[in-house]
């Protein structure tokens, strides 16, 4: 009997995918934008590992002043989405990490993080245009 159960690995596609379709129809007709935030997508993995998780919420951010069209806030936004959902976690992401996270809870959201970043890296890959960095 095949199980209707949904892996945590599937969700983790489920949304990634989500995340990059979303991508696609918000800003359909500008590859410029899509291209940023595929280049962004294949870089923030790298930044957790050598910043942390914190400072690299911290950085998206900043970097996206809170304006929905800016790259940087709809990848903080696909992570939080993402790590509020999954972790039952209320509020912003962010600020839940710096005022109620324990050491074994931050690297647990960490891990998950980049668990969810593998797959939003691939699908991005797959679907976004490459920018120039290529």
């Amino acid at each position: 009997m095949i199980s209707t159960l949904r892996t945590l690995e599937q969700e983790r596609a489920k949304k990634a995918w989500e995340c990059v379709v979303y991508c696609l129809i918000f800003k359909k007709d500008d590859e410029k934008w899509q291209s940023k935030y595929n280049s962004l997508v294949r870089k923030v993995s790298s930044c957790i590992l050598t910043n942390g998780l914190g400072q690299t919420l911290a950085f998206l951010k900043a970097k996206g002043e809170g304006k929905p069209d800016s790259e940087h806030e709809v990848l903080y936004q696909h992570i939080a989405g993402w790590i509020t959902a999954c972790l039952h976690i209320n509020g912003d992401l962010l600020e839940w990490i710096i005022t109620h996270a324990n050491s074994q809870q931050y690297r647990r959201i960490t891990m998950e993080v980049l668990s969810f970043l593998q797959w939003l890296k691939r699908f991005a890959e797959a679907q976004l245009p490459k920018g120039e960095e290529e």
